[in-house]
C-alpha cells in the first residue's frame, strides 16, 4: 500500500464532525455521496474548474487571436498580416501574464496554438490552414476524452486530480467521484467531437472568411456547456480525498511515534541515575 493509499492514524482527524465538504476527512474514511454539492464544495469545485480551465481570462487568451486573424482577413485578405498579428496580440497576451508573474500555461498554449497555424498556413500559402492543426488537436482531444474513459482512467480525472490534491486516488478509493469523472470526460469527448463534425466540412466547402467566423462562433458556447456539465456532476459526487493531507497527517503520526519510544528509552536511564545521586547529598 502506498502513502497514498494509506489511512492515517490521528484520531483527531477521524473523529472530527466539521471537516469541510469539499475534501474527504485524511483519515481515509469513505466520502460522502453527494458531499460536493454542500456550499463548500460548490466552491472548491469551482475554483479548481476555474484554475484548470483558465476562466474568463483564459477564454479571452483562447478566442482574440483567432478573432483578429479572421476579422483581418475578411477586410483586407492578406494572409501574411492576419497571421503575424493573431501571432503577435497572444505574444502580447502571455508577457503580460509573465510580467504579471500569474499562471502562464493558458497563454503558452495559444502561443503555441496560433504558432502552428502560421507555420501551416504560410507553408501552404492556403489560409484556410490557419485553422487546421487547432481543429486537429480539438479532434485528438475528444477523441482523448473518449477512449481515456473507455480505458477506465477518464482524461478529466487525470486534469483535475492534482488541483483537487486528490491525485489518482479517485481511481480505487471513490468510486462515486470515478463516475462522475467518466460522465464529465463523456461531455467533453462528445460535445468536442460534435464540433468537429461542423468545422471539417466546412474547411473542405467553405471559404477563409466562413471557416474563421464559424470558428470564432464555437469556440465559447461548447466549451462552457462542458465546463457546465462537468461542475454539475462533480458538485453531486462525493467530496474528493485530500491524499497531501492524508500524507501529512501520517508523518506527524509517524514523527510522534518516534518521539514516544525515545521518551520510553530514557526512562530506564532516569532510574539508573536516581539512587546514586541520592548519596551524594546525603550529610
Amino acid at each position: 500500500m502506498t502513502s497514498y493509499d494509506r489511512p492515517t492514524t490521528d484520531p483527531e482527524a477521524s473523529a472530527s464532525p466539521h471537516r469541510p465538504a469539499g475534501v474527504a476527512a485524511a483519515a481515509g474514511a469513505p466520502p460522502e455521496p453527494g458531499a460536493g454539492a454542500t456550499a463548500d464544495g460548490r466552491e472548491v469545485t469551482e475554483a479548481a474548474l476555474f484554475e484548470a480551465f483558465g476562466g474568463v481570462r483564459g477564454m479571452v487568451e483562447t478566442v482574440l487571436p483567432g478573432l483578429l486573424f479572421v476579422a483581418i482577413f475578411t477586410v483586407n485578405k492578406d494572409l501574411h498580416v492576419s497571421a503575424i498579428a493573431a501571432l503577435a496580440v497572444s505574444l502580447v497576451l502571455c508577457a503580460v501574464r509573465l510580467v504579471r508573474k500569474d499562471t502562464v500555461k493558458h497563454a503558452f498554449s495559444g502561443v503555441f496554438g496560433v504558432a502552428f497555424g502560421v507555420v501551416f498556413a504560410m507553408m501552404t500559402g492556403n489560409a484556410k490552414d490557419f485553422y487546421l492543426p487547432g481543429m486537429l488537436y480539438t479532434l485528438g482531444l475528444a477523441l482523448a476524452y473518449i477512449i481515456t474513459t473507455l480505458a477506465g482512467v477518464p482524461l478529466i480525472g487525470l486534469i483535475l486530480g492534482p488541483v483537487f490534491k486528490e491525485n489518482l486516488s479517485w481511481r480505487t478509493r471513490n468510486p462515486g467521484r470515478k463516475k462522475a469523472y467518466a460522465k464529465a470526460s463523456w461531455a467533453w469527448g462528445l460535445i468536442l467531437l460534435a464540433k468537429c463534425m461542423i468545422l471539417f466540412p466546412l474547411y473542405w466547402w467553405a471559404d477563409t472568411t466562413q471557416l474563421g467566423w464559424v470558428l470564432v462562433a464555437l469556440k465559447i458556447p461548447p466549451f462552457l456547456l462542458a465546463l457546465y456539465l462537468t461542475w454539475m456532476f462533480l458538485v453531486k459526487a462525493p467530496a474528493p480525498i485530500d491524499v497531501f493531507a492524508e500524507m501529512e497527517a501520517q508523518e506527524k503520526a509517524e514523527e510522534a511515534e518516534r518521539e514516544r519510544q525515545r521518551g520510553r528509552s530514557a526512562v530506564p536511564e532516569a532510574a539508573v541515575d536516581g539512587p546514586h545521586e541520592g548519596p551524594r547529598h546525603r550529610r
